[in-house]
């Protein structure tokens, strides 16, 4: 199944991807061949993750939260789903999704 995740890395940043095989692409971003960002950033902890029925959806929710805040992002992950809305509109004067 298709998958949106959210790392934290050792940095405290997040990384949001999307994949096929959740476990296969935790596997790469372990041994730090799962992405340039995350490369230099391990250790890694999956704090979020959606599943999905296609790859298509999977990968609009990965650009869309890609497109988010900290802020909004630790609402999600933190399952704060009625912050999300007044996070878009302090950020940017609107509800950007």
């Amino acid at each position: 199944m298709p998958y949106m995740y959210i790392l934290e890395c050792s940095d405290g940043s997040y990384y949001v991807g999307s994949c096929r095989n959740l476990d296969q692409r935790l596997w790469l971003h372990d041994l730090g061949e799962g992405a340039e960002y995350t490369k230099r950033r391990r250790p890694l902890k999956l704090v979020y993750c959606e599943e999905f029925s296609n790859v298509g959806d999977a990968f609009a929710r990965e650009k869309q939260v890609q497109g988010w805040g900290r802020a909004k992002r630790t609402a999600l992950i933190d399952g704060r789903y009625g912050d999300l809305p007044a996070l878009s509109r302090k950020a940017f004067g609107g509800d950007w999704g």
